[in-house]
């Protein structure tokens, strides 16, 4: 079979188009593909395209004939989510890598989806421009992959999601017809809104080829405030942050667990960057600063390289597993509710658990280790389900991922979802197990 596939796709390629036989991938493909799949024999060929053409060639090729295909981007979010079941050809957009435009007057930049972040913002700086996303895996983190897996990281308090800053795409259809929505503008009200159905859709629905982004000034001035203590005293100041007008670029609830790990207090902790004109921050600092002292709550402050390297150190902690056999999940909770649960994961894990709740929209992340974790995400999720929230699995050994179905979603859109899925992969040959279906 695998050899009626490399005949079928030689006879519609161009010779730029690497098809490499699954014996010839490099070991740490294979290990990133191995620990992101359910399949009795590994897939065939690892694909790269090196245009939007090829790549619709090779989605049409497959569904002609119901090839099941892994798609990816740089891989570095593969094993996100459910296992995917036995796909036989794995396409990575990792070739598709070029910045096609870029309105530095109007804030926009359109890329292929296999540009990295880290290579797109070294662009950028040039002109003093970013984009304000904080993804896991910065340096290896494909812009088509963080669309894909709506990965917004921590700026999301000041900027939105990724979502919010998605002008327009374009994708290839099961069919192999490039399909686009949205514009190259920042007002833009044309067709249906694909980019919010396509942001998080992992790959199902379609295989996002290109991508324009709404950009932001590039802000000069920086300082981070953590305060760290009991309980109480976070959820009152939070509160207070929440209701009043005070402007952080990121914010997040962090468990006892991270503010051991990062060494910056004792307790239940809150962090906040603020970003402006130098005499905004010092406004903005002492009011949290005096909000902190009347609560009893512990403070400290991080300006310049000291600054940016604890938040690289958060986001490393909180986005990269421990160990082999730790988990990590997506979570969500009402705002209000959410240092009571961080309350209650530092007492189900000991304060071992690695808890971080954005301010703003209640979305966070976990991690969990030792040997008691299948045990703990079904209380976690117990919990979190009851104040109207969720928890998604993202990495965790296949075997928990067997065990514990990784996304837990019952709601009444499930139907429309799964219609969804039906229209536009109708032959279910796209990422088939890593979402819903």
């Amino acid at each position: 079979m695998t050899t009626a596939i490399a005949s079928k796709l030689e006879t519609v390629l161009d010779s730029q188009t690497q098809i490499i036989p699954w014996e010839q991938v490099d070991l740490q493909w294979q290990q990133k593909i191995e620990g992101a799949i359910i399949a009795d024999t590994p897939p065939g060929y690892l694909l790269y395209p090196s245009t939007q053409e090829s790549l619709s060639k090779i989605i049409q090729t497959a569904n002609d004939h119901r090839w099941t295909i892994l798609i990816c981007g740089n891989g570095s979010k593969l094993n996100w989510g459910g296992l995917v079941k036995n796909p036989q050809i794995v396409v990575s957009t990792a070739k598709l890598n070029r910045i096609i435009e870029q309105a530095t007057g109007d804030l926009t930049v359109t890329v292929e989806a296999g540009v990295k972040l880290a290579d797109l913002q070294s662009t950028l700086k040039q002109y003093h421009q970013f984009l304000p996303v904080d993804p896991a895996h910065p340096k290896d983190a494909t812009l088509g992959g963080i669309v894909a897996t709506a990965d917004t990281g921590n700026w999301r308090q000041g900027y939105g999601a990724i979502k919010d800053m998605v002008l327009g795409l374009s994708f290839v259809r099961t069919d192999g017809k490039i399909a686009k929505a949205g514009g190259r503008v920042v007002k833009n009200v044309a067709g249906y809104d694909m980019m919010r159905l396509y942001t998080g859709s992992y790959g199902t629905l379609g295989v996002i080829c290109q991508v324009t982004f709404r950009l932001y000034p590039m802000i000069d001035n920086s300082t981070t405030v953590v305060l760290t203590g009991d309980a109480t005293a976070i959820q009152q100041v939070a509160q207070t942050i929440r209701m009043s007008s005070l402007t952080p670029t990121a914010a997040d609830i962090l468990s006892s667990g991270v503010v051991d790990h990062l060494k910056i207090g004792q307790g239940i902790g809150l962090i906040l960057r603020f970003q402006s004109i130098p005499e905004s921050i010092a406004q903005q600092f002492n009011t949290v600063k005096m909000i902190g002292q009347q609560l009893g709550l512990i403070n400290g402050v991080y300006e310049g390289k000291e600054e940016n390297h604890l938040w690289q150190r958060l986001q490393e902690l909180m986005t990269i597993p421990q160990t082999e056999s730790s988990i990590t999940a997506k979570i969500g909770i009402i705002p209000t509710q959410m240092v009571n649960f961080i309350r209650q994961l530092d007492q189900l894990t000991d304060e071992q658990g690695l808890g971080m709740i954005n301010l703003g929209s209640g979305l966070g992340q976990l991690q969990l280790q030792g040997d008691t974790q299948l045990n703990q995400l079904t209380q976690l999720r117990s919990l979190l389900e009851t104040d109207r929230g969720f928890l998604t699995v993202l990495t965790a050994p296949k075997e928990i991922k067997q065990q514990f179905e990784p996304w837990g979603y019952t709601g009444n859109s499930l139907d429309i979802m799964n219609k969804l899925k039906q229209k536009f992969d109708p032959n279910y040959i796209l990422n088939p197990g890593r979402f819903f279906n």
